[in-house]
C-alpha cells in the first residue's frame, strides 16, 4: 500500500528519467509502427493484417466507419487485447516493454474508467504518486485542461465532457512524447471541441506524436496533418489530408462577376457544365481557375471571385469508404402515421 510521501518500488528511476526527458529532444522518424496486426473474435477478424505509421510533429487522424476496428486496433497497440498476429511498437519497443509508459505513451481510450468516489484532483494524485511524478504536476495538468475550479468535486458528478478533460490531464501527467486518443471530443461542447483541436495541434507542433480517432470529420480536417483510413479492419489509405481529399473528391471553379453571362460565354465549351448560384455567381466544372482567368481577360470580363473548390473531407471519406460501411443507411422516406389508439379523439393526436 502506498502512503503519502512514499514512492512505489521502481518508480524513483522513473521520476529522474521524467525530469531528464523534459529537456530531451523529441524522437525523429517513425515513432508509432503498426505492422500486420490481426485480431479475431471467434471467426470474425476485427482487424486484418493492418499496417500504418505515425510520426512526430504531426497529428495523425485515425478514421473509419463504425465497426471498422479502430478501437480494437488501439487496444491491441497498448496490449489490452492480445493480437493473433503482427506487432505495434513505439520508438522500436512494444508498449508492455516500456518500463514507465506514462512518461512515453499517454493513452485515453475510455474516459469513464475512473473511480466515481474520488475527486478529480485525487484521481490525478493517485496516478502521479504511483508513477513517481511530483504533485505540482497535478495542478499543472488540471489547469491545462480547465478543471481547476472543479478539481475537488467527485468524478461521479462530472459530465462526459469533464471526464474527457480529466482523462487528458492523466495522459499528460508524464509529458509523454506520444499521445493516443480514441474519440477525445465525445461529450464536449463546441468550446471544448475547439479546445481539444487546439491542444492536440499544440502538442504536435511541440514535437509529440499524436494519433487520434474521431467521427467529427470537420474537426479532423482542421487539426490533422495525416490520415489513416480503415474499413472492415483493413487499411484503405494512409496519406496526408490534402492528398486524401484530392484523390476522393471533385474539383470545380467558382466565379463571381457583374457580367456573369458574358463570363459564361467567354468560357464557352471549356467548361463541361455550369451551375448558376445567383445572378452574379456560378460554379464551372471541367475548367481550372487559371483557364477561367485567362479566358475572362481575353474577353475583358471583370472578375469579382475566382477560386478552386473541392469536396469536404466528409464527402471524400464517405466516397472512399462507401464499399466498407457496415451500417449503410438509406435516404429518409415519408412514413405513414400509426393509427390512434382505440377510444381516442383526433385532437389528442394533433389533428385539426
Amino acid at each position: 500500500m502506498l502512503i503519502a510521501g512514499s514512492v512505489a518500488p521502481g518508480v524513483r528511476e522513473g521520476r529522474a528519467w521524467w525530469l531528464r526527458r523534459l529537456g530531451r529532444r523529441a524522437y525523429s522518424g517513425r515513432v508509432i509502427e503498426v505492422r500486420n496486426i490481426t485480431k479475431k473474435f471467434g471467426n470474425v477478424a476485427a482487424v486484418n493484417d493492418l499496417s500504418f505509421d505515425a510520426v512526430p510533429g504531426r497529428v495523425t487522424g485515425f478514421l473509419g466507419p463504425n465497426g471498422s476496428g479502430k478501437s480494437t486496433t488501439m487496444r491491441c497497440m497498448l496490449g489490452l487485447d492480445i493480437t493473433n498476429g503482427g506487432t505495434a511498437t513505439f520508438a522500436g519497443r512494444t508498449y508492455r516493454s516500456i518500463r514507465n509508459p506514462l512518461f512515453e505513451v499517454g493513452a485515453l481510450l475510455d474516459a469513464g474508467y475512473v473511480h466515481p468516489g474520488r475527486s478529480g484532483r485525487n484521481h490525478l494524485r493517485w496516478m502521479a504518486l504511483s508513477n513517481g511524478i511530483e504533485m505540482t504536476r497535478v495542478d499543472e495538468a488540471l489547469e491545462l485542461v480547465g478543471l481547476t475550479d472543479v478539481a475537488n468535486r467527485r468524478v461521479k458528478g462530472y459530465s462526459l465532457g469533464m471526464k474527457q478533460r480529466l482523462g487528458l490531464a492523466g495522459v499528460m501527467l508524464g509529458d509523454p512524447g506520444t499521445v493516443i486518443l480514441d474519440e477525445p471530443a465525445n461529450g464536449l461542447d463546441p468550446e471544448g471541441i475547439r479546445w481539444i483541436r487546439d491542444i492536440l495541434t499544440y502538442f504536435a507542433r511541440g514535437g509529440k506524436t499524436v494519433l487520434v480517432s474521431s467521427h467529427l470529420l470537420a474537426e479532423i480536417a482542421l487539426m490533422a496533418d495525416d490520415l489513416v483510413v480503415i474499413g472492415k479492419g483493413q487499411l484503405i489509405e494512409q496519406c496526408s489530408v490534402d492528398q486524401f481529399v484530392d484523390r476522393h473528391s471533385s474539383k470545380w471553379t467558382r466565379v463571381g462577376s457583374p457580367d456573369l453571362e458574358g463570363l459564361v460565354a467567354a468560357v464557352g465549351s471549356a467548361a463541361t457544365s455550369v451551375s448558376r448560384l445567383d445572378a452574379y455567381h456560378a460554379d464551372l466544372f471541367g475548367v481550372t481557375a487559371p483557364q477561367v482567368g485567362e479566358l475572362a481577360a481575353r474577353s475583358g470580363v471583370v472578375l469579382h471571385e475566382l477560386s478552386t473548390q473541392r469536396d469536404s473531407l466528409e464527402e471524400a471519406f464517405l466516397r472512399a469508404t462507401a464499399d466498407v460501411q457496415e451500417y449503410a443507411s438509406s435516404a429518409p422516406t415519408s412514413l405513414p402515421l400509426p393509427p390512434p389508439p382505440a377510444g381516442s379523439t383526433p385532437s389528442q393526436h394533433g389533428a385539426s
